[in-house]
């Protein structure tokens, strides 16, 4: 016993003798020549709106020597005038020094950029340098920036009639006072009107609520479009490209009547600052009017919402020829009944690494809402809904819920289905009118669902089965109808 212990003191004796002598190995410092490289040859930042500043970029100092180095300074070229500003290894400031780098390490720099507003309608170019000293040699790595002038809305509510221009695109802000309003709020009786070719930029819990009346893109040149999308311009280079949940969304009160959104395109969006996860959120509206629903949809696109497209609780709204998909919840969802109007819609949920698709299917429409606690519903109305020539489709088994309680209380539930092509399950509820005449879990055939082209092939099954609709003259793309129509928002190419 006493044999073995003292071999295992002469193995530690080793072990210790080895490790002392690495650990005490000196590490040289080159102190002539030598040279640093950069992860990147040019440091660039994507538009940035003045005022609003940037978020951080990042760049790598790598010294690909097996000696240590000392980079005697790194400064910016344009110095304290400089729009960028830097944290050099954990360390802020626009100067730094006496920065050693261990042999075939590196060592981070951050930088963000501040652009002051000018009187440029265009986006215009920012560029300095970085410059790092080394042993006399100095090493120089572009930035760029492009800067774009903006009118920025801050916690703003609309008390006058107004209409915005295209010359510089819309800034939405809200600042997290809960005293005012989340970005832009119209008021009552007031109406924003934005032309076809504005681009509206939301922070990330920024919202529209509309308590008056939103006309969006119903002028202006018909072959633009109004974009909505977050802030973050930046992310083809830190990530996350066309990330959902950018911001909120847009909220219809039960006081608004009459809005219209025509070639819009909402993106990104659906956080859950508005209320509920929701590109669109339509309230309850309490005193339909056939002639003036809450909202108009012609012509529009949804996508990449992180919870529902389009939520409509007991409100009302009629869509022609829109496309609604890649939603992390339904891209339509419509609760407690209501008076709704699809034509020529396509709704496509197939998933993606940032939207999952694993439970909710694309289509739900209630007559009912339960609170999620009781178990069971706890509140009716009436539903009268009706679906032409429209796409629902997806990657589940099933991609529609129809339901009704029954009418209880004298409620009355009234759904018709025509010529559709839907994903369903063996679940035939018998309120549902017409739906012998759609096409049941027969694949539309998608162009090329993996990159969000839900374009058919003229051998799909929704090409040439329509019903004919006067009201839908051209598809979403402004291509004429055949005759017979296609089913979804696009002509069969």
């Amino acid at each position: 016993m006493r044999g073995k212990n003292n071999q295992i003191f002469v193995l530690a004796v080793v072990v210790a003798t080895i490790f002392l002598g690495v650990s005490c190995k000196k590490v040289n410092t080159l102190t002539n020549g030598g040279i640093i490289t950069f992860s990147t040859d040019t440091l660039k930042f994507d538009t940035v709106f003045t005022k609003a500043g940037s978020f951080t970029n990042q760049i790598l100092i790598y010294n690909p020597q097996s000696e240590a180095v000392v980079i005697s300074s790194i400064v910016l070229l344009n110095g304290a005038a400089s729009y960028f500003h830097l944290n050099v290894d954990g360390k802020v400031g626009n100067t730094a020094g006496n920065i050693k780098i261990a042999p075939h390490d590196s060592i981070y720099v951050f930088a963000t950029v501040n652009i002051d507003p000018t009187s440029a309608t265009s986006p215009f170019l920012i560029t300095d340098a970085l410059v790092a000293t080394m042993n006399g040699k100095t090493f120089t790595v572009p930035f760029t920036a492009f800067g774009q002038n903006a009118h920025y809305i801050i916690d703003s509510a609309l008390k006058n009639d107004d209409t915005w221009t295209t010359t510089l695109p819309y800034v939405i802000i809200w600042t997290g006072d809960t005293s005012k309003p989340r970005g832009l709020q119209i008021n009552p009786g007031v109406k924003l009107t934005i032309p076809l070719g504005c681009r509206i930029y939301m922070h990330q819990t920024a919202n529209i609520t509309v308590f008056g009346k939103l006309s969006s893109g119903t002028t202006g040149n018909s072959g633009d479009s109004v974009i909505f999308q977050g802030d973050r311009l930046d992310r083809a280079y830190f990530g996350y490209i066309g990330y959902p949940g950018e911001w909120g969304g847009l909220y219809f009160d039960r006081q608004s009547k009459g809005s219209k959104l025509n070639k819009n395109i909402i993106k990104n969006c659906g956080n859950g600052s508005l209320g509920v996860a929701a590109a669109i959120w339509l309230a309850s509206d309490t005193s339909y009017d056939p002639l003036s629903p809450q909202l108009i949809l012609n012509n529009c696109i949804i996508e990449n919402s992180y919870g529902y497209g389009i939520y409509s609780f007991n409100g009302s709204i009629s869509a022609t020829n829109c496309l609604i998909h890649t939603t992390g919840q339904q891209a339509l969802a419509i609760i407690l009944g209501g008076n709704d109007s699809f034509t020529n819609c396509t709704f496509a949920n197939y998933g993606t690494a940032a939207v999952s698709h694993a439970a909710a299917g694309t289509l739900a429409i209630l007559d009912y809402y339960w609170d999620g606690v009781s178990g069971h519903p706890v509140y009716f109305s009436n539903l009268n809904a009706t679906m032409r020539n429209c796409i629902v489709y997806g990657s589940l088994d099933s991609e529609v819920v129809f339901d009704t309680t029954g009418s209880p209380g004298g409620t009355v539930a009234h759904l018709i289905t025509d010529n559709c092509l839907m994903k369903m399950g063996k679940v035939r509820e018998p309120f549902i009118q017409h739906l012998s005449t759609s096409i049941l879990n027969q694949d539309p055939l998608f162009k090329n669902t993996a990159k969000g082209d839900f374009h058919i092939p003229t051998n799909s099954p929704a090409s040439g089965t329509g019903i004919n609709v006067l009201s839908a003259i051209t598809d979403l793309e402004g291509t004429g109808w055949g005759n017979p129509m296609d089913i979804g928002c696009y002509k069969s190419k």
